[in-house]
């Protein structure tokens, strides 16, 4: 059985307008969300295989964070640019070409591609995964053959269910 969280990046900071979208850092609510998530995700034991993320300076900030908290090491964080500003197909794409030996990947990145691949894969609706919300799937097939429709909701969690 194969586990894939959709990690939405943690809530990121408007106050220099001058920086582009990929450089957006997280703000201060962002910054308390993700270690606070990631210990949620520890309560759990959860700690993927592997941790890959988008090249946005707010995604690599939340799985930088969730990771320390859940004892996954830094530097074995794969950063990919695909990633950002994908299109729900070409993130499928990107999990269609997992490692077998991976059974359960965490991937940060973005809406809106994050939600709508949520709904294409599971079979539970969510109208929106919000900032720091983490969507886990699971699949009885290797990661190559993963479809529309294939998964199953393990969980949904996003910080203000805890508040």
């Amino acid at each position: 059985m194969k586990t894939l969280y959709l990690a939405r990046h943690a809530k990121s900071s408007w106050k220099e307008p001058e920086l582009s979208d990929i450089e957006r850092p997280l703000n201060k609510r962002g910054k308390k969300n993700a270690p606070f998530i990631g210990t949620v995700l520890k309560g759990k034991g959860i700690l993927p295989d592997l941790i890959i993320s988008s090249s946005a300076e707010r995604a690599k900030l939340t799985a930088f964070e969730i990771a320390k908290k859940i004892g996954y090491k830094k530097s074995d964080i794969e950063i990919n640019d695909d990633i950002y500003e994908a299109a729900p197909r070409v993130l499928m794409q990107i999990i269609r070409n997992f490692d077998d030996k991976f059974e359960t990947v965490m991937m940060f990145g973005h809406n809106p591609s994050f939600t709508i691949l949520n709904n294409q894969l599971s079979n539970k609706y969510i109208d929106n995964i919000p900032t720091c919300g983490i969507s886990a799937i699971q699949f009885d097939t290797d990661w190559k053959y993963i479809t529309d429709g294939s998964g199953k909701s393990d969980f949904f969690i996003y910080p203000k269910l805890y508040t």
